[in-house]
């Protein structure tokens, strides 16, 4: 599938596109929990990163409002959790700042540097997400004209005022945008409703059992191979 007219500017997602995400989740739950056993003992002992998991769900639910915002979401999380094992709620921000400092650690798939140089030398690059990552806390701040996350625009993906909010910050017009992504609904549907162009990036050792509605302008397994193919 071509597109219908010169490309201008790309957008990316982050998570799972760039690096494998739940692998860093994981890590940041292990340093939350090794916080709580310093400074709130009974919070740790009673929740468990399982644990915590169902009560971040469980705020979930409750607050549906706040799907955009993942920061709210787990502080709030931290706070109930201290509040049920009879800890200072107060301590819910400084523990999150652990949580989060460590989900800024990342291991970038291997293609994304050499790709990344490829590409941002080409056209300006705007990180679209709907999750909490920091490009430029991860190091890949050079990379990118701008950043558009669904916590600060306060919807995400696959809604369009996301997308052409990412269009307007790289200068670009809708049809002249490249979205790249890993998830079918969100990036390639979400991108092609919203009247951009769609990569698709199916890494082999990413599960991803759903499929797009509509049809992307390319497949890859990396993000080399597409910037091999848009001549980069």
């Amino acid at each position: 599938m071509s597109m219908a007219i010169p490309l201008q500017a790309l957008t990316l997602d982050l998570d799972d596109t760039l690096w494998p995400v739940m692998p860093t989740i994981r890590r940041a739950e292990v340093v939350l929990l090794d916080w709580l056993r310093q400074h709130a003992p009974a919070t740790a002992a009673a929740h468990e990163p399982r644990a915590m998991r169902a009560l971040r769900e469980a705020v979930g639910r409750e607050w549906p409002h706040l799907a955009h915002d993942l920061n709210a979401l787990r502080q709030e999380t931290i706070r109930r959790a201290l509040v049920a094992a009879g800890d200072d709620p107060a301590l819910a921000a400084p523990a999150f700042e652990a949580f989060f400092a460590e989900r800024q650690r990342v291991d970038l798939y291997e293609d994304v540097r050499p790709a990344l140089d490829r590409l941002a030398a080409r056209w300006p690059l705007v990180a679209l997400s709907n999750g909490n990552a920091d490009v430029g806390r991860i190091g890949l701040g050079r990379y990118f004209v701008a950043s558009v996350s669904a916590r600060e625009f306060g919807i995400g993906k696959p809604a369009e005022p996301i997308f052409h909010a990412a269009c307007k910050r790289a200068g670009a017009e809708p049809a002249a945008v490249l979205h790249i992504g890993d998830d079918a609904t969100t990036d390639v549907d979400g991108a092609l409703d919203a009247g951009l162009c769609a990569a698709w990036v199916q890494r082999p050792d990413a599960p991803n059992p759903s499929v797009p509605r509509g049809q992307p302008h390319h497949r890859v397994a990396d993000l080399v191979a597409l910037a091999v193919l848009l001549g980069a």
